[in-house]
């Protein structure tokens, strides 16, 4: 799979940015608390760029929800993206696609996947005119039976990556992010499950989320 050229999405001064996606995104967040982030990478990323930036007054929102499908998220787009107003849209969404394949025999198709990935994206670029930051869905595995799952999540990877250059967003590259981390550790620095990061994991994804981003010239 080849990465999209490179592009980095400028935050302007006052703005708002999104992240959603599901539980790697949610990060507990306590969903009474509309400013509460969870505690994970959208934290850890909102929190750095605000001390290095103050002065831009940049609103940081968290809207992911654990579980979440493509499905899911086009279904509550409108509220909880639309309504939002966000300049930048970050947004990280496909590894339970894939999941409930293995664990429910729930298939996304491909198809459908990407009907419904680029159809929330294109509502928020008609109404909202927003920029995107798209991060790839991604697999640690810890067991044998999760390198099965490799044959549905990577075309969903490419999904991403084409839907990133499609839309001139900014792609983190998230899969190959972490299984280079990997590579002399193993998968327990970064994940609990595979799936789920770890602090560590969620400051690893934070700064490579950083890097896609620039404040204003």
């Amino acid at each position: 799979m080849s990465y999209p050229s490179h592009v980095t999405i400028t935050i302007p001064p006052g703005a708002t940015v999104l992240f959603i996606g599901d539980s790697i995104t949610d990060a507990g967040r306590d969903r009474a608390n509309p400013h509460d982030l969870g505690h994970g990478y959208a934290l850890i990323a909102a929190a750095r760029f605000s001390a290095r930036h103050p002065r831009l007054g940049v609103r940081f929102v968290n809207r992911g929800i654990g579980g979440d499908r493509v499905r899911d998220l086009r279904e509550r787009w409108t509220e909880d993206c639309l309504d939002v107003n966000p300049a930048v849209v970050s947004v990280m969404i496909g590894i339970n696609d894939t999941w409930r394949r293995f664990d429910s025999g729930e298939v996304t198709s491909i198809e459908d996947y990407e009907r419904d990935y680029r159809a929330v994206l294109t509502a928020a670029r008609e109404v909202r005119t927003a920029s995107f930051v798209l991060i790839e869905p991604f697999l640690l595995p810890v067991t044998d039976a999760q390198h099965a799952w490799r044959a549905d999540l990577d075309p969903r990877i490419a999904v991403t990556r084409r839907l990133a250059a499609d839309f001139g967003a900014a792609l983190v590259p998230a899969d190959g992010l972490f299984a280079r981390a990997a590579a002399d550790v193993g998968p327990y620095p970064w994940t609990t499950d595979g799936v789920h990061l770890t602090p560590a994991g969620d400051a690893l994804l934070a700064e490579e989320w950083l890097h896609a981003i620039s404040p204003p010239a």
